[in-house]
């Protein structure tokens, strides 16, 4: 019997042969491994410390007890997950030398990604939702945007993230991976994977454009219909101080969901290229260290109220008003 029959799954059947990848990571060279190793333990200690504290002030700040900022926490824990799903186990690899990671374990880095990753979309836009009612919509602001009805945005998001990231995953493990197992890039994801694949990918990167139509275009459609919305009510405001004020809070976010956006398409939309490009590997980056740590940078930076509680939170001296 020939090697190539051996390699081919039988009709009917999933089998997969590779019980483990090789991630081969962002860098070859051991000098430039190191160097890699120290700016990635940085940046995971800033996005963490810096996440934590943009929680922690909303928990405790009572200025902050309102809608825009329980989301605003709700997008500090997604971003400490999803820099925690990639980077401490890339460390382990650069501190161990050890590059493999198995079919089960890569399987679960898929699923959490996805999962936060999902979340993050529909967060950006219950955000963008509830800006618009803050702006568009004063009067009937507190009661269409109450307590309730916060939960259950928040927990739709999951439930619909959840949905998505397990279907992927469930999807994945119907192909076989019977050959090649090098994964060119620093953790596991779809595109990459498709590509290791010895059976056909098209009913997955079919599924996979079908979820970003519902999960990326619909929201993004959403997003940027509500702020056409803000921008023409922000431009009636007569006083110059109520104007920066709102544009101020609207173009934090507006950063944010165009640099999580942007890096997503590029990552998503490019499924037809034959094989991983450092690009990829960069865009990776972005999405999983980049974003996470400038987050709270971005949303304090212009928030003189964030920025007011994290002092209050740093020396201790919180308000009891």
């Amino acid at each position: 019997m020939s090697l190539q029959k051996l390699m081919e799954p039988e009709a009917g059947t999933n089998r997969t042969a590779v019980a483990e990848f090789i991630l081969l990571g962002l860098v070859q060279t051991e000098e430039m491994q190191s160097v890699v190793f120290v700016l990635l333990l940085f940046a995971y200690l800033v996005t963490i410390g810096g996440n934590l504290s943009i929680l922690a002030a909303v928990l405790v700040e009572p200025k902050l007890h309102a809608p825009m900022y329980f989301f605003l926490g709700n997008l500090s824990v997604l971003d400490v997950g999803c820099i925690t799903v990639t980077v401490p186990a890339m460390l382990g690899r650069l501190l161990s030398h050890k590059s493999t990671i198995s079919y089960d374990a890569c399987l679960s880095q898929l699923f959490f990604f996805h999962l936060l990753a999902g979340m993050d979309c529909f967060l950006l836009t219950a955000m963008a939702y509830d800006r618009f009612l803050a702006i568009c919509q004063p009067l009937t602001y507190s009661t269409r945007m109450n307590q309730r009805v916060q939960r259950m945005l928040v927990a739709a998001s999951w439930t619909c993230a959840f949905t998505n990231a397990l279907t992927h995953t469930i999807a994945l493990t119907t192909l076989n991976f019977c050959g090649p197992n090098e994964v060119n890039h620093f953790y596991c994801d779809l595109p990459q994977l498709f590509q290791l694949s010895c059976s056909s990918t098209q009913l997955s990167e079919l599924l996979l454009f079908v979820a970003a139509a519902f999960m990326a275009v619909a929201p993004l459609v959403f997003i940027s219909v509500s702020y056409a919305h803000v921008v023409a009510a922000v431009l009636q405001i007569h006083s110059a101080e109520g104007r920066k004020k709102a544009f101020s809070t609207c173009g934090s976010h507006l950063t944010v969901v165009g640099i999580f956006y942007g890096t997503g398409v590029f990552s998503y939309m490019r499924l037809g290229s034959v094989e991983s490009s450092d690009k990829d590997k960069g865009v990776g980056v972005f999405m999983t260290v980049i974003n996470p740590m400038l987050n709270p940078l971005i949303y304090s930076l212009r928030n003189t109220d964030v920025q007011g509680a994290l002092c209050q939170l740093l020396v201790g001296k919180r308000s009891l008003t």
